[in-house]
């Protein structure tokens, strides 16, 4: 069994970070606003699988505390991206891999510049989640994780696959992490914008009205066409199917419900949202690369005046 520390123990690290306890990991928690309720009763999960408790799990205030661990699962938004090498440093050793689980683009590579390309790894994960009151996690609907490897490392994919044998989380491989992030914003870019741009909608708004409908198809067009741009660039066979892309997550998020995502939940409660990582980097690349990405500028722009967090 492998030693686990949670770094960012939100919806996302404490969800994942418990199915990890739950295979027989030594899974530590580094915990903040939960710590005192987990501390008392426990980390609760109630999930559409079957709820559970973590009775008493290895949480901490301090990454310090956690010691060294064999992976770092860090689950932290991209808002707290610059904070992550000081709290992963700590868990280090020799042999340590990283895993983010984590939204937008540039991820993997801002964590490499600290601890180093060959230990980091990208999750992709396609999951309604959210917090309940302290120490409860809500777990909606799906669930599944695409694991790559920063350097698309075969040997070092089989490694990071092999930690979730016999926990209850469908992984896949995702052999190409750049096409696997690409295709994961065709999904958080129109859903994950769209809901907030709206005047703060969940997901089945979108879906059922045909004018948004429109808008997020079209959004995923433009960032397919941008992702393969950037694959081409960087030497890259592999490209993304856009349309097929865009009618498997037309699919999923029609079976979702009224989800709020993450970013909408951000926005409501006056948090600072994501709009670097998922938005901003992407417009970035596209136009570096001469690619048109009209609606995908427009909604960034709108998203950027709307942040909570904007300075």
């Amino acid at each position: 069994m492998a030693t686990v520390a949670v770094v960012g123990a939100g919806a996302v690290g404490c969800y994942y970070g418990a199915r990890l306890a739950q295979a027989g990991h030594d899974v530590r928690f580094l915990l903040r606003r939960d710590y005192e309720a987990v501390a008392a009763r426990g980390l609760r999960v109630e999930s559409h699988h079957g709820d559970f408790t973590l009775e008493r799990p290895a949480i901490a205030r301090d990454a310090a505390a956690l010691g060294r661990a064999d992976w770092v699962l860090c689950g932290l938004k991209a808002t707290s991206l610059a904070a992550a090498a000081a709290l992963i440093r700590p868990c280090l050793g020799p042999g340590t891999r990283v895993l983010a689980i984590m939204n937008g683009l540039g991820i993997e590579e801002a964590l490499a510049e600290a601890v180093g390309a060959e230990r980091v790894f990208g999750g992709l994960a396609f999951t309604c989640l959210n917090r309940g009151e302290p120490g409860t996690v809500r777990h909606l609907e799906y669930g599944q994780v695409a694991i790559g490897h920063l350097g698309d490392d075969p040997a070092e994919l089989e490694r990071a696959l092999a930690l979730w044998e016999g926990a209850r989380v469908e992984v896949s491989a995702a052999p190409s992490l750049l096409r696997a992030r690409w295709e994961k914003l065709c999904w958080n870019v129109p859903f994950n914008g769209l809901t907030v741009a709206a005047g703060g909608v969940d997901t089945e708004a979108v879906v059922t009205d045909a004018a948004l409908r429109a808008e997020a198809g079209a959004l995923m067009r433009e960032v397919a066409a941008a992702g393969n741009a950037d694959l081409a660039a960087r030497g890259r066979r592999e490209r993304i199917d856009g349309e097929a892309v865009a009618a498997r997550m037309f699919a999923l998020t029609d079976a979702m419900g009224p989800y709020r995502p993450s970013t909408l939940i951000d926005f409501l409660e006056g948090r600072a949202i994501e709009v670097g990582a998922i938005f901003a980097e992407p417009v970035r690349r596209a136009r570096a690369l001469g690619v048109a990405v009209p609606r995908l500028e427009q909604l960034t722009a709108l998203l950027a005046r709307l942040d909570p967090g904007r300075a």
